[in-house]
Parts: structure tokens; sequence; C-alpha cells
């Protein structure tokens, strides 16, 4: 295990499972309250860092500006989901040993928690840290339109003129001019004379015609929503005579 003031060095540093594959950037580093050997790593995972989780970093070794730990990227993201306020409890770290498959043993019988490096074995500086609202967006299916196309029938009535053919009886006088067809044939008798009518029928035939085109396409439209969560801040007061303190501000 390296030294304080290498793991301390670690953060900011992106942490990489066994397989080399990203787990999330590390936001602090716990160390043992009573030894004040560094212990775990707290990594900012999940979509912008949204979700905190502690990783032991006994076996973690560094190689550039990555930590890497022996454990699978879902067994961290699996991990039980503790308060990152600071401290750790026994129980809490006897519950996170459980989940990454180490023997707790209660360590060599120390009656020790983790905490933050900024405690009384680091050096007289107290650091104090404020959580910050990190909002982003994830792409999700919010629902599905198709395009169907069906069939309906409907009467259309559409006037059409149609002919046909009647008999008329003409009847015109004996002339000079038809004498000779008029007594051409017997004096007296009987005649019959056949004449073919002829119409027009109505026949009907359909043809699909094309009309249009008609296509799906999506545009995205921009809104704005509100999104409204707490966050904590920590704060320093001094306990004492204040008579005895002066307060520098060196920013």
């Amino acid at each position: 295990m390296p030294d304080v003031d290498t793991v301390r060095n670690w953060q900011g540093s992106t942490m990489v499972d066994r397989d080399g594959d990203r787990i999330g950037n590390i936001d602090a580093i716990y160390v043992d309250d009573q030894t004040g050997e560094p212990e775990w790593a707290l990594v900012n995972t999940g979509f912008f860092g949204a979700r905190s989780t502690f990783v032991p970093i006994a076996q973690a070794s560094a190689s550039g500006d990555q930590v890497q730990v022996p454990f699978e990227k879902q067994r961290v993201k699996d991990a039980p989901n503790m308060d990152p306020d600071g401290h750790l409890s026994e129980q809490e770290e006897q519950e996170l040993w459980r989940h990454y498959g180490l023997d707790y043993d209660e360590r060599d019988d120390r009656d020790t928690v983790g905490r933050d490096t900024s405690g009384p074995t680091t050096d007289q500086a107290m650091t104090r840290s404020e959580e910050e609202l990190r909002v982003g967006t994830t792409q999700r299916e919010a629902g599905r339109a198709r395009l169907r196309k069906y069939v309906t029938t409907e009467q259309q009535t559409v006037t059409v003129p149609v002919q046909r053919e009647e008999v008329r009886v003409e009847r015109e006088p004996i002339t000079d001019a038809n004498l000779e067809d008029a007594t051409s044939g017997p004096a007296i008798s009987e005649e019959e004379h056949e004449v073919t009518l002829h119409q027009e029928q109505v026949v009907v035939d359909k043809r699909a015609v094309p009309k249009e085109r008609v296509r799906m396409d999506t545009e995205t439209v921009t809104e704005e929503r509100q999104v409204t969560e707490d966050i904590r801040k920590e704060q320093i007061e001094v306990d004492g005579d204040q008579d005895q303190f002066r307060s520098q501000d060196h920013r």
C-alpha cells in the first residue's frame, strides 16, 4: 500500500477495473481512524458522476493518471450505497468488505473505522467541502409512432349520358318521285319489315391511381425544465476563547 501522501494525490484521478474499463473519478480518500493508513476511495460513478461508491484501495496500483483496482466494474457499481459524510462506521465497513469478498476479521482486532483524510492525522488544516449540483440529460425512448395504411370504401355517383335507338314511323304521300317504288310489288299483299334497335350500356371499370406520397420524420424540440435538489455544505466553527484566535483568508 502506498503512503498517505501518494494516495492523497490520487484524488481526481480515474479509477479503472481489473480489465482497464473506466469506473469513475476519485473524489476523496478515506483513511483508518487509528493508523491513518488509506483504506477507501470514494468514486463518482453513474451518469455525470451522480452516484458515489466506496472502493477498497489496499490492492490498488497507480499508472499515470489512472488507479487500477482488482475488481470488476459491475461489482463496484453494485456496492452498497453509503452516505459520503466524511466517515465510515464499523458496520458500514463490514458491509462493504463483505460485498467485495474480502475477509474483515476485525482487521487484526483493530477497532477502527475509515474517515476523511482531512482529519487530525494529516496536518493542522481541516478541509471544508460542499456538494455541487451537477445536472445533465440522458436520452431514453419516450414512445413510438408508426405509419399505417388501410382501405376504406365509399360510394361515388357519376352521371353518364347513354344513347339508345327508338322506332319512329314516318309516313309520306305518293308522288311522282316515289310512285315507281310504291307500285313495284303486288297491289294487295302482307309484308313484315324488321328494324334492329341499338342502345348504349354503362360499363364500369376501376383502376388504382397514385395520389400522394406520405412519410414520417422527426424534429427536435427544446424546452426548459427546472431541477431542484438539496445540497450540503460543511461549515467550520471555532470553539474556545475567541480572543485567542485571528482569522486570515489566504485566497
